[in-house]
């Protein structure tokens, strides 16, 4: 064995402008195979990352009742209607939001009441979404001190945080204050105490935050919440997480990946798009070795002849020609597998994507798998040229 090993070095070596060729062809391949590895798995967290790491990873919701149907004995069907004073409520969550908190890997759990409303400053009016969340626990689940641009996130009674938008809809500033009527029709003066940037219109122009105590007030509920939301240290274990506090609570606890249903399909797309490109570039590096390796066997013929006719099996043949192949695929992962790198070193990860640039994550780079893919493609590659040279005629070949 060592010696076909001999043999397969010195066949690389003497044609040594068409090796490096080939090896350059597939060190490309294997550039191409890591960068979009990077690209797909950077992207993909990036979309993680700014999505679902600014929402509930698990929530438990309130679910309204559907009101009962009336059928009196005269056959005529009665529907209650539902009365718009009415507001779904979970109760006794001061029992569970403890046993909730000391599940493992649960990071920040925030009872929250929410509800719809107005806001009204002078002649202008708008309609908003009203978040009710327990003071000290307002960047629990969205990180609202990261977008304050104005004021503190702290709430206290009495207090609203609104976005910029909605501030420059209203025209008011902070420290002013703005009159609050909730859909059950209880109104309250609060003061502006601070200003949100997300970045998303529907949450700059129509979302504020009160205090739970606040919302309490606003929608007549001296008691229970209208959601739980829960943020986990991996998001990966949602589905998990989920079913462990029903089986705990007896409540319906939904992960993100049902709340977020296209999201997860549209990742679940990108990722099949980047297995063909990845799949397309091992083809071509398949394809340009079984061609090298094709043109090696016929140009040495001859002197596949002699091994032949010296004694040397066609097993020996065939080892010789594959580990040539095996040689240029290892060779070239190599040399593409550090390309790659250098190239990815000085790109920011998805945590610290800024804009004008690609999320790309040197940490996707995919590099061991890629030689690896790399290597067996090679060795693939070089088997059908490599029997067919080990079937050549002795006699015939040295007569050539």
């Amino acid at each position: 064995m060592i010696y076909a090993v001999k043999i397969a070095t010195r066949y690389l070596t003497a044609s040594k402008g068409q090796t490096a060729l080939l090896v350059f062809g597939v060190a490309v391949g294997v550039f191409i195979f890591i960068f979009m590895s990077a690209l797909i798995g950077g992207l993909a967290q990036f979309m993680v990352a700014r999505i679902v790491g600014d929402m509930a990873h698990v929530t438990i919701q309130a679910e309204d009742s559907d009101p009962a149907h009336l059928l009196p004995p005269d056959g005529i069907l009665f529907v209650p209607q539902k009365t718009a004073l009415r507001v779904a409520t979970l109760r006794n969550t001061e029992n569970f939001v403890p046993m909730i908190a000391a599940l493992p890997g649960v990071k920040a759990v925030s009872p929250q009441i929410t509800g719809s409303g107005f806001v009204t400053r002078g002649a202008q009016s708008t309609q908003i979404s009203i978040n009710g969340v327990e003071p000290g626990n307002e960047s629990a689940i969205l990180n609202l001190e990261n977008y304050m641009i104005q004021g503190e996130t702290r709430l206290a009674a009495g207090q609203i945080l609104i976005g910029q938008t909605l501030a420059t809809d209203l025209d008011v500033r902070l420290g002013q204050s703005v009159h609050v009527t909730s859909t059950v029709g209880i109104a309250a003066v609060l003061t502006v105490s601070g200003v949100f940037l997300i970045g998303s219109g529907l949450s700059d122009s129509r979302t504020a935050y009160v205090s739970l105590g606040t919302a309490r007030t606003l929608f007549a509920m001296p008691q229970g919440v209208t959601k739980i939301e829960i943020k986990l240290d991996d998001i990966n274990t949602a589905d998990v997480t989920s079913r462990q506090i029903t089986a705990l609570t007896g409540l319906p606890a939904k992960s993100w990946t049902e709340q977020a249903a296209q999201l997860v399909e549209a990742l679940a797309a990108q990722a099949r798009v980047g297995y063909v490109l990845k799949a397309m570039a091992l083809i071509t590096i398949v394809i340009g070795v079984a061609s090298s390796i094709l043109l090696s066997t016929y140009r040495r013929r001859p002197e596949i002849g002699i091994m032949r006719a010296m004694g040397a099996s066609r097993g020996f043949v065939v080892f010789v020609f594959v580990t040539q192949g095996g040689l240029i695929g290892l060779m070239g992962g190599l040399i593409g597998a550090t390309l790659g790198y250098l190239v990815l070193l000085p790109f920011p990860n998805a945590a610290q994507y800024q804009a004008g640039t690609l999320p790309l994550d040197i940490n996707q780079g995919s590099y061991g798998l890629a030689i690896l893919l790399t290597v067996i493609g090679a060795i693939l590659a070089s088997i059908l040229p490599a029997r067919s040279a080990a079937r050549v005629d002795p006699v015939a070949a040295i007569g050539q």
